[in-house]
């Protein structure tokens, strides 16, 4: 089958969906980011791209710290309107009726119903065209209990996850299996083994 060619764009899809906070405790702001993703592993780094005329833009560039917060099906209609919606004209916690929560490193808020809320501290920022791009160290990880396993593990299919696709958001679906099991070893069958022993000997 042909492939039908388009002129060069944003086309990387699925990408996450997250409510960025920043400000403080007092004043703040959300901002609905889908350009973000990780840069480094050690040290950790993400990043976030905003436009300048954004309201968040300038918060972020003045505080050089902003908080990345994970958004799921429920959050799908507050990630929305918290990205059409300015700042300027409406208090976005207030609004949405979410909570704020204090972090450890950053006097952003975490926004409370999310289940993951990523403090970041600006390290660059790089001026792209469109949009600046905030890349950041990761200070801390603020994950909620409730979906923690036996394990200390985070479970990530317990909490519903939303990403963004060419317009529009879905939920993640069931997982296919964990990274490497493209050449996991397969486990042999010990009680077939020990069978075919006790036959040998019969």
């Amino acid at each position: 089958m042909a492939r039908k060619i388009w002129k060069a764009g944003t086309f990387e899809y699925p990408l996450p969906a997250v409510m960025v906070s920043c400000g403080n405790m007092e004043e703040s702001n959300i901002i609905t980011v889908a350009w973000t993703g990780i840069l480094n592993t050690n040290p950790a780094m993400v990043y976030i791209s905003v436009r300048p005329a954004r309201y968040s833009y300038n918060i972020i560039k003045e505080n050089k710290e902003f908080v990345i917060n994970l958004t799921t099906k429920e959050l799908a209609y507050a990630t929305d309107w918290c990205g059409v919606r300015s700042g300027s004209k409406y208090d976005k916690f207030k609004e949405m009726k979410l909570h704020k929560e204090k972090a450890q490193f950053v006097k952003c808020p975490l926004i409370k119903e999310s289940p993951v809320s990523i403090e970041c501290k600006v390290r660059n920022i790089i001026q792209l065209g469109s949009h600046d791009m905030f890349i950041a160290d990761v200070l801390s990880i603020d994950a909620d209990e409730k979906f923690i396993n036996e394990d200390g593990a985070f479970d990530i299919s317990k909490c519903n996850l939303i990403a963004y696709a060419n317009g529009g958001y879905y939920p993640l679906g069931k997982k296919i299996d964990k990274f490497g099991f493209s050449v996991r070893k397969k486990k042999k069958n010990k009680s077939k083994n020990k069978n075919t022993k006790n036959t040998k000997k019969l």
